[in-house]
This record gives structure tokens, sequence and C-alpha cells, in this order.
């Protein structure tokens, strides 16, 4: 059984993570659910630190460093952001993980395994110095900016296209393809995990490992077998769109928030 504290300062949010967590494999409790900086320092003060913390970087009340300067933490850290991962990929080696939102099950699970493997390390090996002030700066000054547009090849000339003109995104046989809602259809060069994190994810959601839909493009869910869903479209995508049962759930709170 693995303890785990959630900081994070939005309901749904902590709401998606208790539920994302009952799903998969590993066994896990949560001790309780903060939503600020003092708050969550008040708590870690008075209490025996959980073996994870999953924490929003983005709270109500200022970044969430600010908690390590002010109680010295005990627990292996998951962070939890829509920030670009870039600008936190230097100091990944300073937490055990970190986790693009929305936080998909299978990532969850992955970061999970990757504490397993590492829970007989001792705490100095596990926990490193980290340098939050400066991390702060980094986070503080570079908001995370969604791709706006792509420069498309066609022959001999380029194509300039919005990503607001994109219905959805669908890969085949190792290529990625973007569907405007006129039906003109473009290569791109991009995987679709890569796309992922260039798209705004209020208006893009990754269905499975073939498509990205755009949220203007859906007209209707259908109910599918076995706890699956079925989306109607336009422009209609030459295969169904199907959404297996392990995403479904997160795709309906994402239509619905």
């Amino acid at each position: 059984m693995i303890e785990i504290l959630i900081i994070e300062d939005e309901i749904p949010a902590q709401r998606l993570l208790k539920e994302t967590l009952k799903e998969i494999s590993i066994n896990t409790e949560v001790i309780t659910c903060l939503n600020s900086i003092k708050s969550a320092v008040n708590w870690l003060q008075n209490n025996k630190h959980p073996e994870i913390i999953l924490l929003d970087i983005q709270l109500s009340d200022g970044l969430s460093f600010e908690i390590f300067k002010q109680v010295e933490v005990n627990s292996q850290i998951i962070f939890t952001t829509a920030y670009d991962e870039y600008a936190i990929q230097a100091f990944k080696v300073n937490s055990l993980d970190y986790l693009l939102k929305p936080i998909e099950e299978e990532e969850l699970e992955m970061a999970l395994n990757k504490f397993q493997k590492h829970q007989s390390n001792s705490v100095q090996e596990r926990t490193a110095i980290v340098d939050y002030e400066k991390l702060a700066s980094i986070i503080g000054n570079k908001q995370k900016e969604y791709r706006k547009r792509f420069l498309i090849q066609s022959n001999d000339s380029f194509l300039k296209v919005s990503v607001n003109e994109i219905a959805y995104f669908y890969s085949m046989q190792g290529v990625t393809f973007a569907v405007t809602f006129e039906k003109r259809e473009y290569p791109v060069n991009f995987s679709l995990e890569n796309l992922k994190e260039q798209l705004d994810p209020d208006y893009f959601f990754k269905l499975n490992r073939q498509i990205i839909i755009n949220i203007n493009s859906i007209k209707r869910v259908h109910s599918y077998f076995n706890g699956k869903l079925k989306l109607e479209t336009d422009p209609v995508h030459n295969e169904d769109m199907i959404i297996g049962k392990d995403k479904a759930a997160l795709f309906k709170r994402w239509l619905d928030r």
C-alpha cells in the first residue's frame, strides 16, 4: 500500500486524481487532499510524511516550491502540471516524475511503478538538492504556450494552417495527418504523442493511439459496448472514433469542465 498526499487547488482535479488512482493496478491510499501552500506547510509540520506527494506546481496562493523552503519534505514528489515539459526537464532528476495535465491512467501508473523500483534506495539517494528558487523563476517567467499554426509543404510551395482550422489528427502507418473542418487533409511532421504536448488541452484530446480530436468537431457521444464510447464528428473520419473504457471517464470530465 502506497500512501499518497494530494496537493492540488482545483477540486475537479483532486477528484480526477483520486478516481484515477482507484483504476490503476497498484494499491494506494490517499491520506488527504490539500489546496494551498499554507495548508500544505501546516499539515506537513504536524503529520508523518507520506511516501509520495502528488503536487501541483501552481496553487491558489503561489508556486508550490515555497513549501520546500518552509518544510523539509521526506516524501517522493510527482509534479502534476500544465507547464511545458522542457522548462522542467533539467530538474527531472530532482523529483520522482512529472505528469502533464490532463493526467492519464497509464502515465500515473508508470510513475508509481518507478517509485516502487526505487523504494529500496535510501532517502539520501532518492532525494536530491533542488534549487527551487531557480525552478520557480523558470516556471514563473515562462507560461505555457501552445502551437498556433503549422507550415505545410505541398509540392513546391508552403501552406499555413491554423490550429483552430484542424478538426482532428490521425496516425496511419507511422504518418500523422491533420484533417481540417473543410475536409482537407495534410501530413504533419510530428507523432501524436509530440502533438499532444503542443496542443491546448482545453481544445484537443488524445482519444487513443490513432486520434487527437478537436472539441469543436464533436457532435455527439454514444455509449458503446464494454464501457467504451463512440464519437459522432464533423467532418466524419473514415474509421470509427472509439474511446476505450480506461479513458471514457477522463474524456467525459474533459467535455464537462
